[in-house]
């Protein structure tokens, strides 16, 4: 029998500059590097060779040469990097054996500029819809621009995300075909400070806080867009969820690799932040009939993570209405409140895992941990 491979999408928007091509290549780049493999128990793989060449390229250009890749170099592209268990024993009815990490980006210069033929609009509409495949969306605010424009941050602010709520409205007709509105799309917008090296005295909660206190009413405005989009829009997060993210830490002559900032966080949110969201929203009254594809993707998740919440679970599970077929497999045991208190008990059931060579558990739990890791050591802000 073959691998059972388990895809998730992210996407990430950023204007021109905003350091999504750094982003990508650091990610990748790092994940190569001796030691990664041992420290993590997987490898990452590109699924495509010659893209996974150029990456690993830009990465040591700017670890021995300090030089950065020129912007927007790939366009709009996909990136596939499956995420493959080192020495996994692949125990029976584990509902996948490795991970697909599926990278949207949306070229920076789209932002700004209006196509240029109606190829390029057919291109760009096809892009769009691509990304919306994912559950996880990343908007890249660029901490370059928050320096240029200290003490007037909303300045940048204001014109990044009027562009991007405006270029989502310019393609809503052809989106939205027949006015219907959609299922599958990003629930979980988060909204990221790139170069977060050059904000050293800024931790996630103080970039909220700037966020909120300077442009609070635009992104209400781009909630409110992007809720014109979504079927079900009660199931629809943006503004609650923020992340800090160095590619690298930059200085005259040099760029050091090593020192990232919340890189390694990305796989984590794009895996487990949708199985707690989901449960929060089903927790707050949210019929699981609005987020049933994202319950049966993120179920899977939960399905490893079940023997950490118990007892404390099951008595959840008794509030959640059943829908069909769906419920019955996974009992939606992704319920942020059982995931909670698992802490201790997540370290241990990935401890065991490891014990016995079921790497695929112990990457699912010890993603969850990296999180909580996250929120603890400031890089990471998730809704309460």
């Amino acid at each position: 029998m073959g691998m059972k491979v388990k895809d998730q999408h992210i996407a990430v928007f950023g204007e021109s500059g905003s350091g999504k091509t750094v982003l990508l290549s650091s990610f990748y780049g790092a994940s190569q590097e001796a030691g990664f493999v041992d420290r993590n128990k997987y490898q990452v793989l590109a699924d495509d060779m010659a893209q996974g060449l150029r990456l690993a390229q830009n990465y040591l250009r700017m670890d021995k040469e300090a030089r950065v890749p020129p912007t927007n170099r790939f366009g709009a592209q996909t990136y596939s990097f499956t995420l493959k268990p080192d020495g996994d024993t692949a125990p029976a009815g584990r509902p996948f054996d490795a991970l697909r990490l599926i990278w949207h980006d949306y070229p920076g210069q789209w932002f700004a500029e209006d196509p240029s033929s109606e190829k390029e609009s057919a291109r760009r509409l096809r892009t769009v819809s691509d990304l919306l495949q994912s559950d996880v969306a990343i908007v890249l605010v660029d901490g370059q621009k928050l320096v240029d424009y200290a003490g007037e941050e909303e300045k940048y602010l204001k014109s990044m995300l009027w562009a991007l709520c405006n270029g989502l409205l310019n393609l809503k007709g052809d989106i939205l075909k027949n006015r219907k509105k959609l299922r599958t799309i990003p629930r979980i917008w988060i909204l990221a400070l790139s170069k977060a090296d050059l904000h050293p005295d800024l931790d996630a909660p103080g970039f909220r806080d700037l966020i909120i206190e300077k442009v609070g009413d635009d992104v209400s405005r781009l909630q409110k867009t992007l809720r014109g989009f979504v079927a079900d829009s009660q199931a629809f997060s943006l503004g609650e969820d923020y992340m800090l993210l160095s590619s690298a830490k930059f200085e005259p002559g040099k760029i050091l690799v090593a020192d990232r900032v919340g890189v390694d966080l990305i796989t984590p949110v794009a895996c487990l932040l949708p199985m707690e969201r989901v449960a929060q929203w089903i927790e707050l009254g949210i019929h699981p009939k609005a987020v049933q594809a994202l319950l049966e993707r993120s179920g899977v998740f939960a399905a490893l993570l079940d023997g950490s919440v118990g007892a404390a679970a099951g008595k959840l599970f008794g509030k959640v209405p059943r829908v069909g077929k769906l419920l019955a497999p996974i009992a939606v045991p992704a319920l942020q409140g059982a995931l909670k208190l698992a802490t201790a008990k997540a370290k241990a059931m990935r401890d065991a895992a490891v014990a016995k060579h079921d790497v695929v558990t112990a990457i699912v739990t010890q993603f969850r941990m990296d999180l909580e890791d996250g929120v603890r050591d400031g890089l990471l802000v998730k809704r309460p």
